[in-house]
């Protein structure tokens, strides 16, 4: 695989932590760096560990998880996305239910939107990676990648949370649904 690959590789992968960065940033309206910087680190951690296990377990377990990983990813998004779409249409509007600042909820969003890695990572192992120093550079990349453009999707949102006064946990929600879905059908395509 060579280096313009990994990159590619790497922003593709990104784009799932950027879409929810930017949903978190918009329903916080504002900078908070502890938050900010706790979603993209286990964003960028996910995204470079799960690779690393996806080529790890690839030859010893794959088969046990192969059949049902899309499934785990979209059960994830969709129950985080129709709790945002329940709070927002029956929800006390002075209470978010759905809090991107929670520990838990940024764990369960970073294992959901990292679930394509590990498949990335399984894809390494057939790929004539055999060595820990062949997948180094590439896990690494696609951590660092997912770690900015988390960062950079937060700030977004937090700028378009400010102009738009929209019910955005729906639409967080929604997007959220739509991301597992696009999971959902790729593998079953």
């Amino acid at each position: 695989m060579g280096t313009l690959e990994i990159w590619l590789l790497a922003f593709s992968l990104a784009m799932d932590c950027f879409t929810v960065s930017v949903t978190s940033g918009v329903i916080m309206r504002r900078i908070h760096w502890s938050t900010v910087l706790t979603m993209s680190f286990f964003f960028g951690l996910f995204q470079g560990l799960m690779p690393l296990l996806g080529w790890f377990s690839a030859s010893r377990f794959y088969h046990l998880i192969e059949s049902f990983d899309h499934w785990i990813a979209f059960g994830l998004l969709a129950f985080l996305g129709v709790r945002m779409i329940k709070e927002s249409l029956w929800g006390d509007d002075d209470k978010c239910c759905f809090d991107p600042t929670r520990l838990k909820v940024i764990l369960t969003l970073a294992v959901a939107t990292s679930i394509d890695a590990l498949a990335v990572g399984i894809s390494f192992a057939c790929t004539n990676m055999d060595t820990f120093s062949d997948i180094a550079l590439p896990i690494i990349i696609i951590g660092v990648v997912s770690f900015i453009l988390s960062i950079i999707g937060n700030l977004i949102g937090v700028s378009l949370g400010k102009h738009i006064n929209l019910r955005m946990e729906l639409w967080g929600g929604i997007i959220l649904i739509g991301i597992g879905i696009r999971i959902l059908v790729e593998h079953l395509s």
